[in-house]
């Protein structure tokens, strides 16, 4: 079986970056991603705050480009579900569903998915009305009314999106204060199709056979009212795709995993980049940028060249 030096987990910002600078550097490099490249990303429609582009590009058209500039420079795909890392020895073991694949050093980057808020209603309408991806489902939403749970970036930016699709967007948050970047937030309260409820949560999503009302209650006065809408698009955080790993990796309560400088993990010579890691900003570009710190480090300690005997991870 044959034997690579780098082995990454996920086909995400992360992923792809790390397998341009590991193949670039002349190392066997193998990427495992279990659906098409480009994660979360993908349900993204466009970019305006990556480098040097100055105009924007759509998120689906740079993580092809990077998925062509990793294949180019050698990187093999492979389509697979890792299920689980062993180590044997100097070898790291990767098990998938479709089998098993063996290297020197592995990258997990398998990123995040979107959290659920918990609610009544929420997985009998999932597809029915409620979503967790604008720009996947914002066309079945026109000239109808939805609301965003959520305040923070994500959520802005895709009640921003929305607009373009719906007649009327209310913007639901839990707290008395958006949680997005001052300039999200001015774009969205200058937009007049969008309409904010602050101290208010969802309690419950209702209809019959789609989604027709929400139940929402004011977090102050404990007013329960229901609000008419065709939809609901849920952005409340993510969830880290690292329990595949959680038994032999060292990860944080929210189960992300914690590295050291180099993007090493609790395990000797496994790495982790990008949104499954504990970190402060999740963006595309600081998972591109951990991709290649995760692969140059990567390929200091297959030479021995990495001081591992100094780095902490607790």
């Amino acid at each position: 079986m044959e034997v690579y030096d780098v082995m990454i987990i996920g086909g995400g910002p992360a992923g792809l970056s790390a397998g341009l600078y590991a193949s670039r550097s002349r190392l066997r490099t193998l990427l495992i991603e279990k659906d098409r490249t480009g994660g979360q990303v993908n349900t993204t429609e466009d970019l305006e705050n990556y480098p040097g582009i100055m105009d924007g590009i759509k998120a689906s058209q740079l993580m092809e480009r990077m998925t062509e500039q990793a294949k180019n420079f050698g990187t093999a795909f492979i389509k697979d579900k890792v299920t689980d890392i062993i180590p044997e020895g100097n070898i790291k073991v990767v098990k998938g569903e479709k089998g098993d694949y063996r290297g020197k050093t592995v990258i997990i980057a398998t990123g995040a998915t979107p959290r659920m808020l918990g609610v009544k209603g929420e997985k009998e309408f999932t597809g029915k009305g409620v979503s967790y991806c604008a720009t996947c489902d914002a066309n079945f939403f026109v000239d109808l009314d939805v609301a965003v749970v959520g305040g923070g970036d994500s959520a802005i930016e895709e009640a921003l999106y929305l607009t373009k699709f719906a007649e009327k967007v209310y913007v639901i948050h839990r707290r008395d204060r958006l949680r997005a970047t001052g300039s999200l937030q001015e774009r969205a309260k200058r937009n007049n199709k969008i309409h904010f409820i602050l101290n208010t949560v969802v309690s419950e999503i209702k209809g019959d056979g789609i989604v027709e009302k929400i139940t929402i209650r004011n977090k102050k006065t404990g007013e329960e009212k229901d609000l008419k809408i065709d939809g609901v698009f849920i952005f409340v955080g993510t969830q880290p795709i690292s329990d595949f790993v959680k038994d032999v990796i060292k990860t944080d309560d929210e189960g992300y995993i914690i590295t050291d400088e180099f993007m090493m993990t609790s395990m000797e010579g496994v790495f982790a980049a990008g949104d499954v890691r504990k970190k402060f900003l999740r963006q595309v570009i600081t998972a591109a940028a951990e991709g290649a710190i995760a692969a140059t480090a990567a390929e200091k300690y297959i030479n021995g060249e990495l001081k591992t005997e100094k780095r902490e991870v607790s």
